[in-house]
């Protein structure tokens, strides 16, 4: 399967809690329309993402389809149509940035309740090609990051060449998702040497800079 990564702002009029509530109830309730879908997943920046300011997105939507044939049938369907026109009512369109990605699940394990996800968005390194980037990601970092204990769940999203085509820059070259018990569990995995393993060899593919990130509450709309 193939799938789809939506990276959105709110609109400036409408409030965080209004905008989740939206989102999770009746713009679920259009997007499950869309006909293909295989499952279809929200993540709602925490409140606590707010306090220092504005975080780099209010949310990811994670869509999966067959394959980028079920993606391109969508178009001129009345069903796009509708979703298209419902999301303009609590989404700042100019901020939304789509990747049509393929996933790669790192590792496993079972999700206890008020888990939460932490969404990192990656850019290579200038001196790598992609597929060299890639390789590094997922053969090299990915089973460093692995061994990071209190990681519960880990997927990387790679950006599909076709992201790429006729000189294209998608907006990241891909996505990085783990899942932990909780956000402490998250500030302890930076203390241990699995961590510190892994941040050493982030310089090798990596763009320079810090990586934009948000930490998300999970709503699984279609499993």
């Amino acid at each position: 399967m193939v799938k789809l990564v939506v990276c959105f702002k709110r609109r400036a009029d409408m409030e965080v809690e209004p905008f989740q509530e939206y989102w999770r109830t009746r713009h679920a309730e259009v997007a499950c329309g869309l006909p293909g879908i295989r499952r279809y997943v929200q993540s709602h920046t925490l409140p606590a993402g707010y306090r220092k300011g504005e975080p780099v997105y209010d949310g990811v939507a994670e869509i999966w389809f067959d394959d980028t044939d079920a993606i391109r049938a969508l178009d001129g369907t009345a069903a796009l149509r509708a979703a298209r026109e419902d999301a303009a009512r609590f989404v700042d369109g100019s901020s939304m940035r789509t990747l049509v990605t393929d996933e790669h699940l790192i590792k496993d394990g079972a999700l206890p309740d008020g888990y939460v996800k932490n969404i990192e968005f990656v850019h290579r390194h200038q001196d790598l090609e992609v597929e060299e980037f890639r390789r590094y990601w997922r053969d090299v970092h990915g089973p460093l990051a692995s061994e990071i204990p209190v990681v519960l769940r880990y997927v990387q999203s790679h950006c599909r060449r076709g992201g790429y085509a006729s000189g294209r820059q998608p907006p990241c070259d891909g996505v990085a998702i783990m899942w932990f018990a909780s956000t402490a569990a998250m500030r302890e995995s930076a203390r241990t040497d699995a961590y510190a393993r892994t941040c050493a060899v982030s310089p090798d593919f990596v763009a320079p800079g810090e990586i934009p990130f948000i930490i998300t509450r999970e709503h699984v709309v279609i499993a």
